[in-house]
């Protein structure tokens, strides 16, 4: 899925969140789900510390490059800053195991237009862990020569890993695909970020790639998954999160 055309932008200079009266979580600060502590890093990925697993999703990776094909110039810097901005997660966390929730490639030839300095930089990343590629819908095969290993999904304890949530409530699930995204009311103007929406029981991530787009978490197909607006969206900060209820976020 590809909620927007254009990205929606990870980072607003002097964070204009900061000071409102929303709730605020600490950088290091936990999420709870289905039993498990996780931590939700602002940079917007999820570390599990009992298991020192690392999850992102909707990297997005030649994104640029695929743009440019069609004829549409983008700056082709994106899959440079994403895995630079997931380089710092793993040096921060030191996973042993780091999770892909799909669309990790913006679509099936991104492997092969990738630049060898960013190969090379992917796979240092992945020297000496584990790295699962979950499929997506932008990259459902298995790709060649960008190391790691590819699955439809993955469970773990508690917990299932997989690119698109399930129509149905799935107690302990993560999943990416919908780039949520909150609006919020600040000073006068609307400000929009992305974020974690999660009640609890399932969580959604924010997409990860410097050029992905978002979806406001009063769209439908959002507010489906947790059966009402009784859900919360953890704001990415600078270096905190941001914790609104969905029911007081703003619409498009």
């Amino acid at each position: 899925m590809r909620p927007g055309a254009f990205p929606a932008p990870s980072r607003v200079s002097g964070d204009p969140v900061a000071g409102s009266p929303l709730s605020r979580q600490r950088a290091d600060d936990t999420l709870a789900l289905a039993g498990v502590t996780l931590v939700a890093d602002p940079a917007g990925a999820i570390y599990w510390p009992d298991e020192g697993l690392l999850v992102v999703a909707d990297l997005h990776l030649e994104k640029g490059s695929a743009f440019a094909a069609r004829g549409v110039l983008l700056p082709p810097y994106d899959t440079a800053t994403t895995l630079a901005k997931l380089a710092r997660l793993v040096e921060r966390y030191a996973p042993r195991l780091v999770v892909a929730l799909g669309d990790s490639f913006h679509d099936g030839g991104g492997p092969s237009r990738m630049a060898e300095i960013s190969r090379g930089a992917l796979k240092a990343l992945q020297h000496r862990r584990d790295w699962v590629w979950i499929a997506g819908n932008h990259d459902p095969d298995p790709a060649e020569n960008i190391g790691g290993r590819f699955a439809e999904a993955l469970a773990l304890g508690a917990l299932t890993f997989r690119h698109e949530p399930s129509p149905k409530l799935s107690d302990g699930e993560i999943a990416g695909h919908l780039h949520p995204l909150a609006r919020v009311a600040r000073r006068g103007r609307a400000v929009s970020r992305r974020c974690f929406a999660s009640d609890g029981k399932r969580l959604v991530m924010p997409a990860f790639g410097a050029y992905a787009g978002g979806l406001n978490v009063r769209d439908r197909a959002i507010v489906a998954l947790f059966g009402a607006l009784s859900f919360t969206a953890h704001m990415l900060g600078e270096a905190r999160l941001y914790a609104v209820p969905a029911a007081r976020c703003l619409a498009d």
